[in-house]
């Protein structure tokens, strides 16, 4: 299933670290760590948002 990504290069690549985070250390908290990339890749609250539903909306898979 495709899903639709935001333009810009840091949502990309907040996806792909958390993603990968994720999958080294599945224990780690899901807010903490999309707070975490927020903050590292100077994303927006809005940004942040779509982490949230993004990652919501793939674990409900």
């Amino acid at each position: 299933m495709a899903t639709i990504m935001p333009e810009g290069e840091g949502i990309r690549k907040a996806v792909k670290y958390i993603d990968e985070v994720r999958q080294t250390e599945p224990e780690k908290n899901l807010a903490g760590l999309i707070h975490e990339a927020c903050v590292k890749f100077d994303l927006s609250p809005l940004e942040g948002e779509f982490l949230h539903k993004f990652f919501k909306k793939q674990s409900a898979t």
